[in-house]
């Protein structure tokens, strides 16, 4: 809503038929309560444990509101822990402080081991083919795991015997049919970034301190005002946004309007240090501006010189025909 009263309003999204395969896919896996789905953790992840039989567990975690799912699951995770056997949570709902406010999460599934092992299982509607998936795809759903990791420590910390396993279950189709197929992915390296990026955070009345009086994001608000108020903090605006955050196209339009070269992405944002235009790193390329013993303004313009060589070549052989080619080579 606030995006749409800003003028930038989202132009798509996922379309229902990916909505329809993915949730079709879900339910194929969890069909006869989650059978296939514990048979595919207990080949990868089973351990000593004897495996699941018909009698595994599938509690209700059915309560009122986020916060009431949430203590739901809490409750059902150290019954099961105490339990000792196997329990499938279907859609548990998890609690992360997120920047001083509570952010709910809500996983495929958790499995309980017999052992006290919790183990996230994520379902994508993505294929694997030949064992192996789109690694930019197994890199988000890894990273989306970690958050689910994390949080389901937070409960871990106070379940007697209880362990959070740092390998979780990705479950896909396998190749260019309907039948399920898993892979374990590590996610330690995640669950690091993503603890890191947490603690740095600032926290939500940190940033509503440092606004002026009055601020407001009603989106019955004029869209001046609006605008106004959401200019008062300041975006960190990156590609990777469009895909999780509504304002992403009112602040990637900001982005490019000031010509930021965060708009580029954050891998190059990293690699041109102190240059924060594109207006300043074609002036940097070009030789106008910038330190020639900056790293970042050297290697810019060793590539315009690359780049003006290789475009000069390519002039003198559309000019010269064959004779030109021969005096290139």
């Amino acid at each position: 809503m606030l995006a749409t009263a800003l003028g930038s309003p989202a132009p798509f999204g996922q379309s229902q038929f990916a909505f329809m395969r993915g949730n079709a896919f879900e339910a194929k896996v969890k069909a006869d309560g989650g059978a296939e789905l514990l048979r595919l953790l207990y080949e990868r992840l089973g351990g000593g444990a004897p495996p699941p039989a018909g009698d595994t567990a599938a509690p209700d975690l059915s309560a009122a509101g986020p916060e009431g799912r949430a203590a739901r699951t809490a409750l059902a995770l150290r019954e099961a822990t105490a339990a000792g056997g196997w329990t499938l949570l279907d859609h548990p709902m998890l609690a992360l402080e997120v920047a001083g406010s509570p952010a709910y999460l809500e996983p495929d599934a958790v499995v309980v081991h017999p052992d006290g092992r919790w183990t996230v299982v994520e379902i994508k509607s993505f294929p694997m083919i030949d064992a192996s998936a789109d690694p930019s795809k197994v890199g988000a759903a890894a990273r989306q795991s970690a958050v689910y990791v994390l949080a389901l420590e937070r409960v871990a910390t106070v379940t007697e015997g209880a362990e959070v396993g740092h390998r979780v279950l990705l479950v896909c189709p396998k190749d260019f049919s309907n039948l399920p197929t898993a892979s374990v992915v590590d996610v330690r390296k995640q669950r690091a970034v993503t603890r890191r990026q947490l603690t740095r955070l600032t926290r939500v009345e940190d940033i509503a301190a440092g606004l002026p009086e009055g601020t407001t994001f009603d989106p019955a608000c004029p869209p001046e005002e609006l605008d106004a108020a959401v200019e008062a903090v300041p975006p960190a605006y990156a590609p990777e946004c469009l895909a999780a955050c509504e304002l992403a196209f009112h602040c990637r339009a900001k982005s490019r309007a000031e010509g930021a070269v965060e708009a580029l992405g954050r891998g190059v944002r990293g690699e041109l240090g102190g240059l924060t235009t594109v207006a300043g790193v074609l002036a940097a390329a070009a030789g106008k501006e910038g330190d020639p013993a900056d790293p970042a303004v050297a290697a810019l313009r060793r590539a315009a010189a690359l780049r003006a060589e290789a475009l000069e070549g390519a002039s003198v052989l559309r000019a010269g025909g064959p004779e030109g080619a021969a005096a290139c080579r």
